[in-house]
């Protein structure tokens, strides 16, 4: 007796359970060294999220294996103490000279190499699906819909979420896991903020992230960009604008090109403090020049000390804000509707009414798509029968393209429309440009940022199709407002009266 319970002291490990966290431990390390691999071999830098499941999820499981085998060897020690017999009685005998073993042996073999290969297969294909928009927008995030669908109809749709939400290297992983930590239990608990706010602090893409594709060196001088607008009238008057607009960026071909680009140019820094978490309100800015080291504030007269409040380096996000999760105004969506033909200008007064039903208020966006199809259909009814039935088509065309505008860009569920977030590209239904650029921020001997329109874009056409004023002159045409407001528009910002439902 004292004999034979020595040699089950001897074997605690041989139990069902020890085995197993075995066969688990060894799977996980030959997936981890695998996708270690694939990672060195396909450039690691640009699957962060596939580190989820190199450096977290395979350790788990190898961990847990490891677990397992003293938790065998307790539990059989426990059945020792107890006096009960081993739950494996004793070691299998392999006698290869036997063809039963030989078959035996050869099935398990193969057996086990057909696990490790879909354990690999397996541990692949989670490697890729967490690199997936689907993961991020679609199954992981759902209360993220307003970012998934506008990322997918976005100039950014062939550009994977992780490539901006989350920088490479330890940094990087360990702050996006920790949001994602932040989220999942916000979303377990129904305590997600309608809306979510803009990650400004938290998940930014530094220069780099954008730059690696956007190269500074192509900042281009000046760029053609046409604007189509349509007025509110019954005629749906159409109005152009055609801009050259001052890109610029000192480049290694160019380094005293000047332009919009110039703000984060290698030859200076330009600083900044906010005081609301949005970043609009900017009452401080410092410029220094790097060569020199020489250095201006501006700053109005409510300015905190930056003693108290913490400056902030410029770079391409604090204009580039909605680089990709884009959701435009009413107005901005009907003149792109009709410019391209999706809906016909010919209908009278259709850009204004189409304005009006992009900007009702709808408790979902069925009870949206229902009264945009009834909203249109019946105005043409009531007010202009006849057009409404020679032009039946037309009609109905317009409000299943107004249908599909307002799924991409309107989520009432989640709060989210086109003013939810500002954008600061330009200056038209937010503050934009003029957060700084407004005339008031001024320097101690009187030195003001400019607000000059030149200084940035330059005039060269505009006007209706009939009567297109044409300029080469370097300093362009001046700005012609097509509403009748006068010279009104010269004392104020766009945005104080385009709030993106002006029609």
């Amino acid at each position: 007796m004292a004999e034979s319970r020595q040699f089950y002291h001897k074997s605690f490990y041989h139990n069902w359970i020890s085995y197993a966290g075995t066969a688990l431990a060894v799977l996980a390390f030959i997936c981890f060294v695998f996708l270690l691999i694939f990672q060195a071999l396909s450039g690691g830098l640009h699957a962060p999220y596939g580190a989820l499941v190199i450096y977290i999820v395979t350790p788990a499981f190898l961990i847990l294996g490891l677990l397992l085998i003293p938790c065998g060897m307790v539990l059989e020690w426990w059945r020792w103490k107890r006096h009960k017999p081993p739950s494996i009685g004793s070691y299998p005998t392999i006698d290869l000279n036997l063809p039963r073993d030989r078959r035996i042996l050869g099935f398990v073999s193969i057996v086990t190499l057909i696990l490790i290969f879909l354990s690999v297969f397996g541990s692949y294909e989670t490697y890729q699906f967490t690199e997936s928009e689907a993961f991020c927008g679609a199954l992981c995030h759902t209360v993220m819909q307003p970012q998934y669908v506008s990322h997918e109809v976005s100039p950014h749709a062939r550009v994977l979420c992780v490539d901006c939400h989350v920088g490479p290297g330890a940094v990087g992983f360990v702050n996006s896991k920790l949001q994602g930590t932040l989220q999942l239990y916000e979303i377990l608990t129904h305590t997600v903020p309608h809306p979510i706010p803009s990650p400004i602090n938290a998940l930014r893409p530094e220069r780099y992230a954008c730059e690696h594709c956007h190269w500074p060196a192509k900042f281009l001088d000046a760029e053609e960009l046409k604007a189509v607008h349509y007025l509110p009238d019954k005629q749906n008057t159409r109005w152009d604008v055609t801009l050259l607009l001052k890109v610029g960026g000192p480049g290694p071909w160019n380094p005293n090109a000047k332009g919009i680009h110039w703000h984060i140019g290698p030859h200076v820094r330009i600083e900044y403090i906010a005081t609301d978490q949005q970043l609009q309100n900017i009452p401080w800015v410092r410029y220094t020049d790097l060569a020199t080291g020489k250095s201006l504030v501006y700053s109005t007269p409510d300015a905190p000390s930056p003693e108290k409040i913490k400056p902030r380096t410029m770079d391409c996000m604090d204009c580039h804000d909605r680089p990709t999760h884009i959701f435009n105004s009413p107005s901005f969506l009907m003149n792109s509707a009709m410019a391209t033909g999706y809906v016909d200008p010919t209908l009278p007064k259709v850009k204004r009414v189409g304005v009006h039903l992009l900007a009702g208020k709808y408790d979902s966006q069925k009870a949206a798509e229902k009264a945009i199809m009834t909203g249109l259909d019946s105005y043409y009814r009531k007010n202009y029968p006849q057009i409404a039935n020679e032009k039946a088509a037309a009609i109905a065309r317009a409000a299943t393209k107004l249908q599909v505008i307002y799924h991409e860009n309107f989520f009432p569920s989640m709060k989210v429309r086109w003013d939810t977030y500002a954008d600061n590209i330009g200056h038209l239904n937010s503050p934009g440009c003029y957060r700084c650029h407004d005339g008031l921020h001024k320097t101690s001997s009187g030195k003001v940022i400019g607000k000059d329109c030149t200084e940035c874009h330059i005039i060269i056409q505009q006007g209706t199709p009939e009567k297109l004023a044409y300029s080469t002159e370097p300093g362009g045409l001046p700005f012609q407002h097509p509403g009748k407001i006068g010279e009104v528009w010269q004392t104020m910002n766009c945005d104080t009266c385009h709030s993106g439902t002006i029609p």
